[in-house]
Order: C-alpha cells, then structure tokens, then sequence
C-alpha cells in the first residue's frame, strides 16, 4: 500500500502568509498533497511541485445545480482551464466537496442522503479532476455519510475530534477498498496510529499543523510506514577464492548511511548478501559513507520495490534498497556510479536451507561484511565464518519474482 501525507492549508489557516508558511514547509518536507482553496490553486503552483486538491463550496456547488448535463459541466470545466470561465485559470488535481456543506456541518445532514448537496456534486461532476469527500465525524450519522460518500469519492477525508472515541476502524474496514481514506490529524503521532490502526491502516493522513517539525516528521512516520522488514539469516562461508580481475562496481549515493548500513548485492537473485557501506576509518582511505563498493557489474542490487536491478545497469537518480543489519530497509538516490576493474574474490555459501550462493567482492581491506563476530573486511574472511544475507527461494526475471524454475550457478 503507498501511504501519502497530505497537509491542511484552506483559509481557516489563517491569512496568505500563514497558509504559505505552511504549503512551503509541506514542499520542503516532502508530503504528496496540500488542501486549499479554489482561490489558492495557481498561487501553490507557482510555490513548486506538489498534488493540490482544492475544496469547491457554495458557488461552485450553485454552478453544478444549474447545468443539466455531465457534458455542460465537462464545458465548464474546459473554460475554467482556458481561462474562459469565472473560476480559476489553473486547475486542481482535485476536488474535494464538504467545506460550507454538509460534511463540515455548516449545512444539516438530511435525513435521507439521496437529499444531500454534497452528495449530488459528487455524483454529477464527472471531468478527468479526481473527486473527494471533506467529512467532520460528529457522530454516528456522519460515519454513515462518510461511507455513502465514499461509493462516489476518489478520496474520502474524515475528520474527528478524538480518535480514540471515533471508530476508525469501522470506517478501515467499510470502505478502504473503495477509496482512498485520508484520516484527519493533528500531530506526527497521531499520524502513526491512522497508519497503524488494524494493521491496515489508512490510506493518508491529512495534518492540520503550523510547525514545521510536525509537517516532516509525519512524512517520515509515512516512510517508516512505507518500507519493507526483512527477515535476514547467517549463511556459511564455504570457500574465498582469488579469481582474477573484473569490474567493479562503487555506488555512490546522494544519502549518508549509518554504521550498521549496507545494500544487498550477489551473483544470484535468491541469496544476496549484506555489504556494509564505507563508514568506517581506515589507515588506507577516508570513510565514504554515501559509498557501497557492491561487487561486479553482474550482480544483482535489490531495490525498494521489492525488485532487483543489475549493477551496471545503475545510473544517477535511480533509487536502491539500504538496509541494516536488523532487516530495517530505506530507500536511497544513486547520484553516481564509478566501474573501474579491480582484483576480486569470489566467496561462496550455503544457506540454512542448504542452498549454495555466491558473489565476487574486490579483494580490499576497506570492504566489510557482517559475520557473527561482527563486522569483518572481506580480505580477512575465513571458510567456516557465518556472513548475513537475505534469501527467498524464488526466480527473478527482468527483477521481477516468478514462480519458474531457473538454475544459477
């Protein structure tokens, strides 16, 4: 599931300035969306990239009443892009209903829904702008209406007062196959227990905050919440053998990476093992923590998505899996990739389950790989030695896992 942050910055922000401060840190810390005003579209546009979703109120609401047609309203929709139109030049990348409606509680829920304003500009707009729903849970008949919303909505946003008395499990479990559920919060932990809740968590969250600090520590409460745990084992080292020169392969990211730090790399998909990145001192070259020297330009890397890309293929602006020696997985950018060739060894291991792996190293003091006596150089590995690796017996093709038989050796 891909989470999203998404931060609140309409005119109940306050003025220009305070909602800028706001769309401006959202920008700077990475989250995926801002909520403004239709009024405010054109101005976040020229702030930088970012996913604007815009609320439509009363007017617009009035405008949709008076076409007959989801061909007069597609007409509208086209003069408002060309500037024909009275509303806004640019456009949102979504539309979000609720605000001065029903949803907020400015208007009264009627007691049949098939009544409701909000409802019906959900129904009738039908441009490419995706569609969303703003819902104040204020009891159990706003749960109910944020659940009929949500057949209509691209996006349903839900908000309370106290998510320990708001049952967002209920709405988790009601409608999380049918749109995309954005939980309303106030702080960075808040935001963990929306993503966390039945394990299934939210979709989004939408923060409601002014500082800065909250606003990027919710986006990495959503980047915890987006990666992989691996399950990494000790494999046996059977033999390291010299072989000769080959390329190889340094990959510099633009990340620095802790102590414990590494990617995984080898000459089969199934089996890589853990090469720990340059962070250590040496008597021979300056510690290099954005640095993994990974191997020859053969072998595989594994990747965030789960995949794996050989390491010649790498090129600046790709992304690559870092992950510790406790399983925990980031991403991080390639900003550069140096082959030079260089005197290898090849080391080869069995794993728990008897399967045999392997993958050339250069023959170096300054590359290091976890064992169980901790971290050791390459040059001083031994037969018998235990190394960390990560195995799945299962094939790649293109990277991708299959279920075929393929023998590497």
């Amino acid at each position: 599931m891909t989470r999203s942050v998404w931060v609140k910055a309409d005119d109940a922000v306050g003025d220009w300035d305070d909602r800028r401060a706001r769309i401006t840190a959202a920008l700077e810390a990475g989250a995926d969306w801002v909520l403004v005003d239709e009024d405010d579209v054109e101005r976040v546009r020229e702030l930088g990239d970012i996913g604007v979703a815009a609320f439509r109120t009363d007017g617009d609401v009035t405008l949709v009443d008076e076409v007959d047609t989801v061909d007069d309203i597609d007409d509208i929709d086209e003069a408002e892009a060309d500037g024909d139109g009275d509303g806004t030049t640019v456009r949102p990348d979504a539309v979000v209903v609720g605000k001065e409606g029903e949803g907020d509680a400015t208007i009264d829920l009627p007691e049949d829904f098939s009544g409701s304003a909000d409802l019906s500009t959900l129904r009738r707009r039908d441009g490419d702008l995706a569609r969303g729903a703003y819902v104040r849970i204020l009891g159990k008949e706003y749960e109910r209406f944020a659940e009929t919303a949500a057949d209509e909505a691209d996006y349903t946003i839900v908000v309370g007062e106290d998510w320990t008395i708001i049952p967002l499990e209920n709405l988790i479990a009601r409608i999380g196959e049918e749109t995309t559920l954005v939980a309303g919060v106030s702080s960075a932990e808040e935001a963990k227990t929306a993503f966390e809740t039945l394990e299934i968590g939210a979709d989004a969250v939408l923060l409601d905050s002014d500082d800065p600090d909250e606003i990027r520590e919710t986006v990495e409460v959503r980047d915890e919440a987006e990666r992989e745990s691996l399950d990494l084992e000790y494999a046996e080292v059977l033999d390291v053998e010299r072989v000769g020169s080959a390329d190889r392969v340094c990959v510099d990211t633009g990340n620095l990476m802790e102590h414990d730090e590494g990617m995984l790399v080898g000459s089969m998909s199934r089996g890589l093992v853990f090469v720990h990145a340059e962070t250590a001192e040496s008597p021979y070259v300056a510690s290099r923590p954005f640095r993994v020297n990974a191997g020859a330009v053969h072998a595989y890397v594994r990747t965030p998505d789960g995949g794996t890309r050989y390491l010649s293929e790498l090129q600046s602006g790709d992304e690559v899996q870092v992950v510790d020696t406790a399983g925990n997985t980031r991403e991080a950018i390639v900003g550069r990739v140096k082959i030079e060739q260089r005197p290898m060894f090849r080391v080869a291991l069995e794993t728990e389950s008897g399967d045999r792996v392997e993958t050339l190293l250069q023959n170096a003091e300054t590359i290091k790989v976890p064992t169980r006596d901790g971290r050791t150089a390459v040059t001083d590995l031994e037969a018998g030695d235990e190394l960390l690796l990560y195995y799945e017996d299962t094939a790649r093709h293109f990277g991708e896992a299959v279920e075929e038989s393929i023998i590497e050796k």
